[in-house]
């Protein structure tokens, strides 16, 4: 067995309201979640799912999203659709000659628009990263968890990406902020056969049973266990104390 991350998991106060603005944003369809409200990816571009959470905490967030652009007018007009959309500017202590914009959405998840000509994000798609506190440890967790390869490492800097390519998940070393109780953001994966190990983010190969052989490798790999709160679905956390979910036959 293996795990897939199958979606970035959201807390949001309005999780219908927030999945209309990311899907506007970034150009994706909103699909039908029990759950919440999910945001289709693609075999390259990870998922986002938006669940419904009323004490959705403050402070610094470990996980933020860039975007990509293709020309200074693509990101003049990504910036402009998020802000008719609801988001507002964000001042993070950016200076002012910096080519990338800062925003929140909605309900203040800060993301990034990256200036065209960025070379670390070429070719990942419009979801180009998702930007992650975080220490070198839990990087090397996430290459060994996921099977992907180690594509960044400087200092105490990491990143990795599937085998496929798009979007990138990187960790920018310490110092990591505090977490604020359970983290805003915390990937969810999915357990998938054999033979997906490394694979994409895209639906399929899902299987039902197996879980806790991988929350043991899991765990042999660093991670923490916990008791899940439903049947086929386990919690954790990572070597950095970051929530995540295994679960099996479900999407």
């Amino acid at each position: 067995m293996a795990s897939r991350l199958l979606a970035l998991v959201v807390d949001a106060h309005d999780p219908a309201l927030l999945a209309g603005f990311w899907g506007g944003v970034l150009g994706r369809e909103v699909g039908e979640d029990p759950r919440g409200a999910l945001l289709l990816g693609s075999h390259t571009q990870v998922r986002l799912r938006f669940v419904p959470e009323s004490a959705v905490p403050a402070g610094p967030q470990r996980v933020h999203l860039h975007l990509t652009s293709t020309s200074p007018a693509d990101q003049q007009h990504t910036v402009a659709a998020a802000l008719e959309r609801g988001a507002a500017h964000l001042d993070v202590g950016q200076l002012p000659d910096e080519g990338h914009v800062v925003l929140a959405d909605p309900e203040g998840n800060a993301f990034c628009v990256i200036e065209p000509g960025n070379a670390f994000l070429a070719g990942c798609g419009v979801l180009g990263e998702l930007a992650c506190d975080g220490t070198r440890e839990v990087g090397l967790f996430w290459a060994a968890a996921l099977g992907w390869p180690l594509v960044w490492e400087s200092g105490q800097e990491t990143a990795v990406q599937s085998p496929y390519g798009g979007t990138k998940v990187a960790w920018g070393g310490p110092p990591v902020v505090p977490k604020h109780g359970r983290n805003r953001q915390r990937f969810e994966l999915a357990l998938v056969d054999g033979g997906l190990v490394g694979g994409g983010l895209g639906d399929g190969g899902l299987v039902d049973g197996g879980l806790g052989a991988e929350v043991d490798r899991l765990v042999a790999l660093g991670a923490t266990a916990s008791v899940g709160p439903a049947e086929g679905e386990v919690d954790l956390t990572d070597p950095d104390g970051n929530e995540f979910v295994l679960i099996a036959g479900r999407t």
